[in-house]
């Protein structure tokens, strides 16, 4: 699937989030070709088991609620197989293609609909919510009177086992529909077709991605080796029958990034170890080597398909393209042969505690500059993520872009990221803005002791978390940095718990108390403390419908500097827009 961005220049523009593109790639015939285009709603692709047939989510002509699809791959229409009273958000096919799992929220009230239509509509905060429910029935069947399995909880994940004959079911069940229950409580298990468990994993702590052996005799996924665990570190592989297995990357620093089943006892995977990307295998048995592959490249998706290893990767020369048997069979941006691009590379260098971390540079274009060049330091969000050395560049990442006006633009892989086990990830708990961002400052130092960035021209951007980065560096801080560009950032520890939708998960992997536990620490650490020393420019974006990091972050540190008056600043809020801009318009004028 290829999304193209919509271009704002054009004649007919119409705003809304990059249209998908449906490509199909023989790999007998080596050969790609486009299958589906103008479908701005498709998702949820799926091979039929028999492999004749595509599966597909969208909400097509008439379509009330969204739909089941199948088209047939040497081409025609596509079908409708099944339809609901309400939108189908998630399916599994059974083996032999006849019968269907899927997940569908509960319906409001019929009495509540009409009161809302006359004005009746007051938001009952955090109670309004809709469970979704798991059912069953078979394909092309009358869902009129359908009702789902008796399960307790808020679904989000269906598998059906791809053994023949196998009417075991895997789905993740969180307690309520919430986003912090699914962050972080969400939990995986084995139910028949009529509701009854006969597998729990207990994964300890945040679900990740979830896969059946061909033969349904195990079960794959990554989860958080305990509650702290800010990513899915461990990599599981369980029987299915007992739910008894193991973590095959326990004690590994690395990260399984994306996997996938080569046969009933042995799975590939992408591994991110740091910055680079390697393929590893993974046995049933336990065994784990590394397979070859091209150290340019940063793997993204990883699947075995008729004999062939096919992955998607990118790499500092080209955004993600397909590879099978490591050979690229795609070019899906070509109009990108005839630009210059800048070098990028892996830097690595020692914080003031003697830690050791990386990060990407990407050098200014040949040309541009000379000596020490202007920084732009881009600050990943999370903290519980990392960059990988391949392609850096997007709308709200300057990487080749300003590269190109004679920037240089660094990465940095601070404590607190993954792809360095978990012991690195957590490295950062119970400290924010402490030594976590003592890295960032560390690594500018860095860089100018190197004579790449100039001192006098470093600025700092990131969304999320990296935006309450860019925060704290343009206050507390303020002395370091010439410019900053904040999105969808944090400036206000306390009213951030109490505004987010995710108060558990920044208790449990990130701060690891509650502000009335210390309300004057979570005030230390918040950038609108020292809105005195702030000498920094700073341009702050925000979405308006933003509930992760509420857009009153943004206002609240705009508010104060303003009233303080000792630097510009400027405050843009995106309406329609949540924690990042996802419709071309917003995206275009962020960049």
């Amino acid at each position: 699937q290829l999304l193209s961005q919509r271009n704002p220049d054009d004649a007919d523009f119409k705003n809304g989030p990059a249209d998908p593109e449906l490509h199909i790639y023989d790999l007998k015939a080596k050969t790609d070709r486009v299958f589906i285009t103008g479908d701005d709603k498709l998702r949820g692709i799926q091979w039929t088991p028999d492999s004749r047939h595509l599966s597909f989510l969208s909400k097509r002509k008439d379509d009330k609620k969204t739909s089941l699809y199948t088209i047939a791959i040497d081409g025609g229409e596509a079908v409708k197989r099944l339809s609901f009273r309400e939108d189908i958000s998630v399916y599994s096919l059974a083996a032999d293609g006849k019968k269907i799992a899927f997940l569908a929220r509960d319906k409001k009230p019929s009495a509540q609909e009409k009161r809302e239509k006359l004005g009746f509509d007051p938001e009952i905060f955090e109670e309004d919510w809709l469970t979704t429910r798991v059912y069953v029935t078979a394909l092309d069947a009358d869902t009129s009177k359908l009702e789902p399995l008796n399960i307790k909880g808020h679904l989000s994940r269906v598998q059906w086992s791809p053994r023949a004959g196998d009417n075991r079911l895997m789905v993740a069940v969180a307690p309520n529909p919430g986003v912090d229950a699914s962050l972080v409580y969400q939990r995986l298990h084995i139910i028949d077709t009529a509701g009854n468990q006969l597998v729990a994993f207990n994964n300890p702590g945040k679900l990740g991605n979830s896969s059946w052996s061909p033969d349904g005799a195990w079960v794959a996924y990554t989860a958080g080796i305990d509650q702290h665990d800010p990513d899915e570190s461990g990599f599981f592989i369980m029987d299915s029958m007992t739910g008894k297995g193991k973590d095959a990357m326990f004690g590994v620093q690395a990260r399984v990034d994306a996997f996938s089943w080569k046969s009933p006892k042995e799975l590939v995977a992408a591994v991110s170890v740091g910055a680079d990307s390697n393929l590893v295998s993974f046995a049933t048995n336990g065994a784990r080597k590394d397979l070859p592959g091209n150290p340019e490249l940063n793997y993204l998706e990883v699947d075995v398909s008729g004999g062939a290893l096919v992955t998607a990767a990118d790499s500092w020369k080209h955004p993600r393209e397909l590879f099978v048997n490591g050979q690229r069979v795609t070019n899906s941006n070509p109009w990108l042969q005839g630009k210059s691009l800048a070098k990028q590379e892996l830097i690595t260098h020692t914080a003031r505690d003697g830690v050791k971390l990386e990060g990407i540079l990407v050098h200014p274009l040949p040309g541009t500059v000379s000596g020490p060049a202007p920084l732009i330091m881009t600050v990943h969000g999370g903290p519980e993520s990392h960059v990988d050395d391949g392609w850096v560049t997007a709308y709200s990442n300057p990487g080749q872009v300003a590269a190109a006006q004679g920037y240089a633009v660094f990465y940095p892989n601070y404590r607190g990221s993954t792809g360095r086990g978990v012991e690195f990830a957590n490295a950062g708990q119970g400290d924010a803005a402490g030594a976590e961002f003592d890295d960032l400052v560390d690594a500018v130092d860095h860089l100018v002791a190197q004579g790449i960035a100039d001192k006098d021209k470093v600025g700092v951007t990131g969304g999320s978390y990296g935006g309450y980065a860019t925060a704290w560096l343009s206050t507390r801080h303020s002395e370091r940095f010439a410019a900053g560009v904040m999105f969808v950032g944090i400036s206000d520890k306390v009213s951030k718990v109490g505004t987010t939708d995710i108060p558990d998960e920044e208790f449990l992997v990130h701060a690891r108390k509650r502000p009335w536990e210390a309300f004057d620490f979570f005030a230390e650490r918040s950038p609108i403390r020292y809105v005195e020393k702030a000498r920094t420019p700073l341009l702050i974006m925000h979405g308006k419908d933003d509930p992760r990091v509420h857009p009153t972050q943004s206002m609240e540190l705009f508010r104060f500097l303003k009233v303080i008056d000792q630097t510009p600043v400027r405050l843009v809020l995106y309406p329609g827009e949540g924690h990042g801009n996802r419709k071309a318009a917003a995206r275009y004028d962020y960049n």
